[in-house]
C-alpha cells in the first residue's frame, strides 16, 4: 500500500528478529477483503509504504535466542492476529487488543504484513503453529483468518442445537460462519448472497435456506419462509451498514445478533428504536475481531487434519508466483461471479 487508492512494489529493508521472534518465509499467501477495505476505502486511516497481507503459511528462517519450540526449516501457520501476550488486555481475556483497540491485528495494519519476501512474527511461540503434514499449504492459509473469522461469527452468536440462524453474506467468512453454525448444531440456517458459486458452497457448508437479495427484502423473504417468526441469531458477515437493521427485524427478543464484517466505510450503524425493543428488547449486538494465537491455530487445523472441515471448497484460484499477488488482490477488490477465494503459492 503506497497510500489510500494505490498500491505497487517497494523494496524494503529485511525485518530484524528481536529474542522471542521469528522471520518467516511465505510458502502461500491469499489476499482477502480487509486489504481491499484499508487500500481503497482507507477504512483504517492513511497508511503510506505499508506491506499488505495478513494470510500466511511459510517457512521459518530465523528464531529469536528465546524461542523454544520453532526452528528454521519449519512450515508454520501465521494467523492473521498476532497478540502481545504479556498485554493487560490479553490478561482480561481480550487478546485480538492487546495495546490498544484492534492492536493485535498486527500484519497490515501496525506493521509490514505477509505480502514480502520475508516478515516479522512477534511472539513467535504464542503466535505460530505447526501445519499438519497431511494439511496443503494452499488449504492451512484459509486458517489464518477465514476459518477463525466466521467460526468466530458463530461463537459469539452462542449457536445452539436446533436454532434458527441467518448469515448476511456468504463470501468465504460468511461461509466458514454457515459451516461453523452447522457444527454448533444448528437446525435451518439461512444463507444470504447473491453469487451461485456461494450459494452453491453454502449449501454444501450446512445451508439448508439460500436467500438472494436481489430478488427481493431479505427481511420479507426471510420471513414468509420462516411463517414469520423470528429467528434466534444472525450472525453479519457482509454487506452493508443497513445490516444491522434487517438484523434487527428478522432476530428475536433475546436473540443475539453478531458481526465478523470489517466495516469499511461509513459514520454510524443504524439501529432501529422500535426493532431494539426501545432499548428493551434484550437483543444483544456483539462485533468481534477473531482470536489469534497458536492454540487457536493448532485447534482449528485440527479440523482439517482429521477432515472435519473442507476448505478447498474456497480455493477458487489458484496461482502460483509471488508477481500473481497482486493480481489476487485485485481478484478480491473486483468479485468476479466465479471468485471465493484466490491463494497463491510463492
Amino acid at each position: 500500500m503506497i497510500k489510500v487508492n494505490e498500491v505497487g512494489w517497494i523494496e524494503k529493508e529485511k525485518p530484524a528478529c528481536g529474542p522471542k521472534d521469528a522471520i518467516v518465509r511465505p510458502l502461500a499467501v491469499s489476499p482477502c477483503t480487509s486489504d481491499v477495505h484499508t487500500v481503497w476505502e482507507g477504512a483504517i486511516g492513511e497508511r503510506t509504504n505499508l506491506i499488505l497481507g495478513h494470510e500466511a503459511v511459510g517457512q521459518v528462517v530465523e528464531v529469536g535466542s528465546l524461542v523454544k519450540d520453532f526452528k528454521p526449516g519449519d512450515t508454520v501457520i501465521i494467523p492473521a492476529i498476532t497478540p502481545d501476550w504479556e498485554a493487560v488486555e490479553s490478561q482480561m481475556g481480550f487478546s485480538q487488543h492487546s495495546g490498544g483497540m484492534l492492536c493485535g491485528w498486527k500484519f497490515s495494519n501496525v506493521k509490514d504484513g505477509v505480502f514480502a519476501e520475508y516478515f516479522h512474527v512477534n511472539e513467535a511461540d504464542g503466535n505460530m503453529a505447526i501445519l499438519p503434514k497431511n494439511v496443503p499449504i494452499e488449504e492451512g492459509v484459509m486458517l489464518s483468518d477465514m476459518v477463525p473469522t466466521g467460526l468466530h461469527g458463530a461463537d459469539n452468536a452462542e449457536v445452539a442445537y436446533g436454532e434458527t440462524v441467518v448469515v448476511i453474506g456468504i463470501g468465504p467468512v460468511g461461509l466458514m460462519a454457515v459451516a461453523g453454525s452447522n457444527m454448533r448444531g444448528a437446525g435451518r440456517i439461512f444463507a444470504v448472497g447473491s453469487r451461485e458459486i456461494c450459494q452453491d458452497a453454502a449449501r454444501k457448508y450446512g445451508a439448508t435456506d439460500v436467500i438472494n437479495y436481489k430478488e427481493g427484502d431479505i427481511v420479507k423473504q426471510i420471513q414468509e419462509a420462516n411463517s414469520k417468526k423470528p429467528v434466534d441469531k444472525v450472525i453479519i458477515a457482509g454487506g452493508n451498514l443497513d445490516a444491522f437493521e434487517q438484523a434487527l427485524k428478522l432476530v428475536r427478543p433475546g436473540g443475539i445478533i453478531s458481526n465478523v464484517n470489517y466495516l469499511g466505510s461509513g459514520d454510524y450503524i443504524k439501529i432501529s428504536r422500535l426493532d431494539w425493543g426501545v432499548g428493551m428488547g434484550h437483543i444483544r449486538i456483539v462485533g468481534g475481531l477473531m482470536p489469534g494465537g497458536r492454540k487457536n491455530m493448532e485447534y482449528l487445523s485440527n479440523l482439517l487434519k482429521y477432515r472435519k472441515l473442507d476448505v478447498s471448497i474456497l480455493l477458487t484460484h489458484r496461482m502460483k508466483g509471488f508477481e500473481n499477488i497482486e493480481k489476487g488482490l485485485y481478484l478480491m477488490k473486483d468479485k468476479p461471479r466465479n471468485l471465493i477465494k484466490p491463494v497463491v503459492t510463492v
